[in-house]
């Protein structure tokens, strides 16, 4: 029986590199697209990504309603990070945990006269009617937990 020793930082690295090939993978078996950029959005993104800059979008548990989105500009990509690009350069970086919540889900900006915001709309995987509001916090659709 052969045995490995290895530390923490081995297995740490190993599992990153697992999760990113995981996370590949599951990027290449999406069906659909992982987001949907409306014109808009694309728009607002190509004035707003400069000099490596993207937009970085996440779930957190939280809000009025369970789940919420969590946006910000970044210009640093993670192990995980799925990227949808445009033109070569990438505009959005999801990480592959988020990107379950949000997948098939479309993008847009809007701009209002109280607030303007990127927003996530038409997400598939939120239950209908159960989110807020504002669209900044949503509820899991429940045929999707069995």
């Amino acid at each position: 029986m052969l045995v490995f020793r290895c530390g923490r930082n081995m297995i740490r690295r190993l599992y990153r590199r697992e999760m990113n090939n995981l996370g590949k993978r599951f990027l290449t078996q999406l069906s659909e697209p992982a987001l949907i950029l409306t014109p808009t959005s694309s728009k607002k993104l190509k004035e707003k990504c400069s000099s490596g800059h993207f937009l970085r979008i996440a779930v957190d548990g939280g809000g009025c309603s369970g789940f919420q989105y969590c946006f910000e500009m970044d210009d640093q990509l993670n192990e995980d990070d799925i990227t949808i690009e445009e033109n070569g350069t990438v505009k959005v970086a999801v990480d592959s945990e988020s990107l379950q919540y949000i997948k098939g889900s479309v993008l847009d900006y809007q701009d209002e006269l109280i607030r303007s915001a990127f927003r996530i709309t038409e997400n598939p995987n939120a239950s209908k009617g159960g989110g807020c509001s504002c669209g900044a916090s949503f509820n899991l659709d429940p045929s999707l937990l069995k």
